[in-house]
């Protein structure tokens, strides 16, 4: 690659100076996100509750020459939260880009689902988004300069999936979160967006892909294939980086292999 592509590239993607807060960033997915702003170039954050990903994830980063650092938060709890954003006052950083990819799922039948794991999902799906925006996004807001939130949805809040009744109405209230955000921080320069996988295997969801719930999807997905976690990586850097400018804000970008295209 020729260094005029490389600058063009760096300066289009490239996210050196920035800090990255990726809240469920131990996970499978979060991990991939901070592979991704690590490798951009961001100081990442890994936010989570289990430190022994979490630590791992920041080895990894750093060990490819990049920064990371782990910081243990439950993101269901405010105070946790408010701990972090003092965590960022004192090294003296903005969180200039949040992602909101903490989740879990499940497969209980609607007539099954009892109070304990309705109110479980919505806190962890749901609550912990809006803790974030509210905690991180107000220092966002107070540094001044432009920000960018990521907030992770699913294909499941866009259309009626079987077996997964909670998980798609906090998805979907996920997505009309974005977009009201996306509305009231644009003065700010804050841009809200959101990503929906399509099926993407991950620990919340294994316990899900049954043999023939595996054979239904791959009948509906174009590709004939699961996702990759490093496949989220180009929608993650578009949004958190200069290639979506200070224009794309309340967009929605769906990488499910073709999934939401296929009718018959």
């Amino acid at each position: 690659m020729s260094e005029q592509a490389k600058a063009y590239l760096e300066s289009v993607f490239g996210l050196e100076g920035k800090t990255a807060v990726v809240i469920g960033g131990t996970g499978t997915l979060g991990g991939a996100f901070c592979d991704a702003l690590g490798g951009a170039g961001a100081h990442v954050l890994v936010v989570g509750r289990n430190e022994d990903h979490g630590q791992g994830v920041a080895k990894r980063i750093n060990s490819r020459g990049g920064s990371a650092e782990f910081c243990r938060a439950d993101s269901t709890r405010r105070a946790d939260l408010e701990s972090l954003a003092a965590h960022l006052k004192s090294a003296d950083r903005n969180c200039d880009i949040l992602i909101n990819g903490a989740g879990i799922n499940s497969a209980t039948p609607f007539l099954e689902i009892d109070d304990d794991e309705w109110d479980r999902m919505l806190n962890i799906n749901l609550r912990s988004v809006h803790l974030a925006c509210q905690v991180l996004g107000k220092e966002m807001i107070a540094s001044k300069t432009p920000g960018s939130i990521i907030n992770v949805a699913s294909l499941s809040g866009m259309t009626a999936l079987s077996r997964v009744f909670t998980y798609s109405a906090t998805k979907a209230a996920v997505l009309n979160l974005t977009q009201n955000l996306a509305r009231e921080w644009a003065p700010h320069r804050i841009r809200v967006n959101a990503i929906s996988p399509g099926f993407f295997p991950a620990e919340q969801n294994r316990k899900v892909l049954t043999p023939d719930r595996v054979e239904n999807i791959m009948r509906h997905t174009p590709m004939d294939r699961f996702g990759e976690p490093h496949e989220l990586a180009g929608a993650i850097l578009l949004l958190a980086s200069n290639a979506a400018g200070g224009f794309v804000t309340g967009a929605n970008i769906v990488v499910d292999g073709g999934f939401t295209a296929m009718t018959i």
